[in-house]
């Protein structure tokens, strides 16, 4: 194999591995949004911390979205988590506990509402398939690099780069799926302020979870399109060398 097919390889190999560490722990973590309270409105209702302490069906979007504004909430694709403010004897004596949910796979399909948690008005298609999107996206492109790893290995065991045609395509479509994925959650999140805007004091930004995404779908098109280059260049050498030699 010429050195330039190897490096190009060891190169893409890099990526892809990175771009799976990226994703995982962006999948896996819950910091893809924070709200920023004012120490002002860090206070909660009681009946909206407890919807929001319940199983997430059980709580309407509304509930425990003002949960989130109200108390440092940060949400992820898997998990949401607000941070409590306890009280004690001292008034000047305080302690913040963090409170989070896990949605279920079932919970991931619930319908949004063009008015979160008002089950009376009419289902929010574009919404609830953002929301959708924004989990299954990830998961599609990990299983696309796992099955292109596989195609990898086969063509290492029959010393060929042809596989590497299918490693790069499926690397392409990973791609693609995380980059949807980002697009999703931040549309997501845009249309759910704008129906139920953050109160003033509130500040919400994206976090470090997010930023993985967003840097693991370059590196998995990186090493995409190294995979296809070196599989292409290698073929039509091969082809020039047997012409040569027929010659």
């Amino acid at each position: 194999m010429d050195n330039r097919f190897a490096t190009a390889l060891v190169i893409g190999s890099v990526l892809s591995l990175l771009s799976v560490i990226y994703l995982s722990a962006a999948v896996g973590t819950v910091s893809w949004y924070h709200y920023a309270t004012s120490p002002v409105l860090a206070n909660v209702s009681d009946t909206a911390e407890h919807e929001f302490k319940n199983e997430p069906e059980k709580a309407n979007e509304k509930a425990y979205t003002d949960a989130l504004y109200h108390c440092n909430g940060s949400l992820g694709l898997w998990q949401q988590c607000i941070t409590v403010t306890q009280q004690h004897y001292d008034p000047d004596d305080s302690s913040s506990k963090l409170h989070c949910v896990s949605l279920s796979f079932s919970d991931q399909f619930l319908e949004k509402y063009s008015q979160p948690g008002n089950h009376n008005t009419e289902i929010d298609l574009i919404r609830t398939y953002l929301w959708r999107c924004q989990f299954l996206l990830p998961l599609v492109a990990l299983g696309l690099i796992f099955f292109g790893a596989i195609v990898g290995l086969a063509g290492c065991v029959c010393r060929s780069l042809y596989p590497a045609l299918g490693t790069g395509a499926l690397h392409l479509l990973a791609g693609v799926c995380t980059m949807g994925a980002v697009l999703c959650f931040s549309s997501g999140m845009y249309m759910l302020q704008m129906s139920l805007p953050p109160p003033p004091g509130v500040r919400g930004e994206y976090g470090w979870s997010f930023c993985l995404a967003c840097v693991s779908s370059p590196l998995q098109i990186m090493a995409g399109a190294l995979f296809l280059w070196a599989s292409r260049a290698s073929r039509k050498e091969y082809s020039l060398m047997k012409a040569y030699r027929v010659a």
